[in-house]
């Protein structure tokens, strides 16, 4: 266990974060119990995280930055400590994430990490392995900041009609998450089309895969299997893949037919009710 007085912050961004928040707390004359009352968070979550036992949240950083005069520091940090908690093979997704310009997905089952609600997400991570599951459903769910940062990429993602279907986490998740696919449906820079069962063969039946372009790098191709990752720029490889996509989205629906598909499924699969103008039931 780490101890408060041995805590090295170059041993991890976890750590640095931790020496940060101590450094700063004292600095203002504050006990950790007495920073817990102002931010409205317990004295023992502060030490946790001063001590890189806890892992810190966004609420958490903007709290402390704000009540210690920080500058945001803390909040910066965030990413690169919530993404150094990322599965050592996963850790350079995260960076091409982040770096990209324009992110295209496929996705044959699943709805894309970077769309998940928490409760999809919980359910997705803990069909197999359920420990820590809190803080490993946190760190997916910091992946989507970059969707908010002042310059986010574009996002393009293709789902498969089996993601809308498959109930992972029951009716009220799987509602939850459809919704959410739909808040996009006026966003121009994230874009959800749906291919439909009824395209019967397609480009994309190899398996899912993402393409990763960039202003100044090459493009890179990721495609994932069980505990791991495979990124490549090879360029045949890429233009395949690319090539792949463009058909993907000709045979796809229009972004506008694809809300409306989500929505019948709504109410199809998952229990969603058409109500009238008065909120009553027309079922």
């Amino acid at each position: 266990m780490a101890h408060i007085n041995v805590l090295d912050p170059s041993a991890s961004p976890l750590d640095y974060y931790g020496y940060e928040l101590r450094r700063h707390r004292e600095a203002a004359g504050l006990t950790q119990r007495q920073l817990g009352d102002i931010i409205n968070y317990t004295g023992s979550l502060v030490g946790q995280i001063e001590t890189a036992r806890k892992l810190p949240t966004e609420p958490f950083s903007e709290r402390v930055d704000a009540a210690l005069g920080t500058g945001g520091l803390l909040t910066r940090l965030l990413g690169l400590v919530l993404r150094s908690q990322l599965p050592a093979w996963f850790q350079q997704v995260a960076e091409l994430e982040a770096r990209a310009t324009e992110i295209a997905t496929f996705q044959t089952h699943m709805v894309h990490g970077l769309l998940q609600t928490d409760a999809y997400a919980r359910a997705v991570l803990g069909a197999m392995d359920r420990r820590k599951l809190d803080d490993r459903t946190t760190v997916r769910l910091a992946r989507q900041r970059i969707l908010k940062k002042e310059r986010p990429p574009v996002f393009w993602a293709i789902l498969g009609e089996a993601a809308l279907r498959q109930e992972v986490g029951g009716p009220g998740v799987m509602r939850e998450q459809l919704a959410r696919l739909l808040s996009y449906e006026d966003e121009p820079l994230v874009n959800v089309q749906v291919l439909p069962f009824a395209a019967g063969a397609h480009a994309g039946l190899t398996g899912s895969f993402t393409v990763y372009r960039f202003a100044d790098d090459p493009t890179i191709l990721y495609t994932e299997g069980y505990g791991q990752g495979h990124p490549t720029a090879n360029p045949d490889t890429v233009k395949n893949c690319s090539l792949r996509y463009d058909h993907l989205q000709a045979t796809a629906l229009s972004i506008k037919d694809s809300a409306a598909l989500i929505r019948r499924t709504m109410e199809e699969c998952h229990g969603e009710q058409q109500l009238s103008p008065d909120g009553r039931s027309l079922a």
